[in-house]
């Protein structure tokens, strides 16, 4: 944690960050790929819109097609993604300097706050964002990280030796015997990164041991990275939604 706690009028000091490159191995194309009616980055777009802090919606992305489907619903990309940065290996801290450093350079737009909405997240809610960012005005934190309880335990998992047989992953310590005895552990859910533009320009990174962790319910927590992961993403907004 660091500096004191923001105001509480935040309107027009975030700047929601949307990252969605052309190119993708896993499910090609997968930022247009139709979920319950829209394009998967169209739900991000809309968790943002809908947020009471009223972010600035703003998508990174190198793909015409992409850049296009998000300003039809609602985002602005008022730049393209240099190719350089649209790459497999691109650091994805480097695409938000970017882009916060284009938007100061060209629109002299200075955010309060940088908020990380990755499109693989299309279960995270309006409230969410709002969750994160209250969080961090409370605790006078510079930073907060989006969490799910783990859905595996480290002390339960297993690696496979040459010959495929099972290895603890760690030692189990003395006394732990029963799933409810074990110390709760958490995972990045990868739905919220939320930084204060000032740390974010000061030291790069988006988690520290200052960063503050937004525990998330597991049903808003899915990331889509597979056909499985957006069939059961479709199914639950298809659910909440009704189909197109």
């Amino acid at each position: 944690m660091g500096g004191e706690p923001q105001g509480q009028d935040d309107n027009g000091q975030v700047l929601a960050l949307i990252t969605a490159r052309g190119g993708s191995k896993g499910l090609p194309r997968k930022n247009l790929l139709p979920l319950a009616g829209r394009p998967l980055i169209a739900w991000s777009i809309k968790a943002a819109s809908e947020a009471a802090c009223r972010p600035r919606v703003v998508v990174s992305t190198d793909d015409p097609e992409i850049a296009q489907a998000a300003r039809d619903w609602g985002a602005e990309v008022p730049f393209p993604r240099p190719a350089a940065l649209a790459q497999d290996d691109s650091p994805h801290i480097d695409v938000i300097l970017h882009a916060v450093a284009w938007l100061e350079q060209n629109q002299d737009y200075r955010p309060r706050w940088v908020l990380l909405l990755q499109p693989t997240s299309p279960l995270r809610e309006a409230g969410d964002i709002d969750d994160a960012l209250a969080l961090a005005r409370a605790r006078g934190a510079d930073s907060v990280v989006s969490v799910q309880k783990a859905p595996g335990h480290p002390y339960l998992m297993h690696t496979l030796d040459e010959q495929g047989r099972l290895r603890p992953f760690l030692p189990t310590p003395p006394g732990y015997l029963r799933r409810q005895d074990l110390p709760a552990v958490y995972a990045l859910n990868g739905a919220i990164y939320l930084v204060s533009r000032e740390k974010l320009l000061g030291r790069p990174a988006l988690l520290d041991q200052g960063t503050l962790a937004l525990v998330m319910p597991p049903e808003r927590s899915l990331d889509v990275d597979t056909a499985w992961d957006l069939r059961l993403a479709r199914l639950v907004l298809e659910e909440k939604h009704g189909r197109a």
